[in-house]
């Protein structure tokens, strides 16, 4: 079958000289990963979201089926295969098979694998913070994931490079600000999802919703809430207290360091377009 690599994941990679050096040897890594894990490839997932790496429903060698994983380099996403190592499968989905060098992971497939967003945001709430829950440990050493600090001065860097494209000054350094406080005032550090949202909570067999596609990094539980919030963006305009206080009340974490993170987020994180209004209004609802 001829390999085919979805458009919104080829745009991406046209970013940097070091995503698009690994765009051209994926069809390589792609043919040496079906002969050693014996794989026989179906075409790749296309759609939103899927911007960051090559990912395909396989059949192994006995005729059970799988999904193929190859990540490309993404700061973010750097620790994935170790993060879902660490949660074994409790609620993740389970690492069958891995190639850290290259990125790569024959992952558990979720049947039938339909996606949270489908259910009413309320019952969302409700099975996100669940899982949430219970992803939040402490890892013992000899794992060492990055702290939260690490991925939040990442964009501050990034932000501070586009000054000139700031649509409010006093936000956006308002948030760069919280980005710097907020990590060092966390009341515990656990290992984080940080990119757990509906999308990313596919329905199962083995449990009944399973998590995929984590970014893990060490640090404020309180942060993780923020990324089901900002996808709930309508209800989160029109009653911004109300929501991130129902939320924050399911997680049983402190609903002002949720604000403060949302605001925060909304405000400063770093983005390809600052003309972009809707994240600066967002902020001026959530601010402090």
């Amino acid at each position: 079958m001829a390999l085919t690599i979805p458009a919104q994941l080829t745009a991406t990679c046209r970013t940097t000289p070091e995503r698009a050096a690994w765009l051209a040897e994926l069809p390589d890594t792609l043919r040496t990963l079906e002969r050693r894990w014996a794989l026989t490839l179906g075409p790749p997932f296309d759609g939103d979201g899927v911007t960051c790496a090559w990912v395909a429903p396989v059949w192994r060698a006995d005729g059970t089926t799988a999904v193929l994983k190859v990540g490309m380099p993404h700061m973010e996403g750097e620790h994935e295969i170790e993060a879902l190592r660490f949660w074994n499968g409790d609620p993740t989905v389970h690492v069958l098979e891995a190639d850290d060098d290259r990125r790569a992971m024959l992952l558990e497939r979720c049947k039938p694998g339909t996606p949270l967003r489908t259910r009413p945001e309320r019952e969302q709430d409700v099975v996100i913070a669940r899982l949430l829950r219970r992803l939040w440990r402490s890892p013992a050493p000899p794992r060492a994931f990055r702290p939260l600090s690490a991925m939040t001065a990442h964009w501050s860097a990034d932000t501070l490079a586009q000054a000139e494209y700031w649509p409010d000054t006093g936000l956006v350094r308002e948030g760069l600000r919280l980005f710097k406080e907020l990590p060092q005032s966390a009341p515990a550090a656990v290992l984080l999802a940080t990119d757990l949202h509906a999308g990313n909570v596919l329905h199962a067999q083995r449990e009944p919703w399973l998590v995929i596609d984590p970014k893990p990094f060490v640090g404020d539980p309180a942060y993780d809430a923020t990324q089901h919030l900002l996808n709930c963006d309508a209800r989160l305009r029109s009653d911004p207290d109300g929501t991130i206080r129902r939320f924050a009340d399911l997680l049983g974490v402190d609903q002002e360091r949720v604000r403060l993170w949302t605001f925060a987020r909304a405000a400063a994180e770093s983005r390809d377009d600052w003309k972009d209004g809707g994240l600066m209004d967002l902020a001026r609802v959530t601010a402090p």
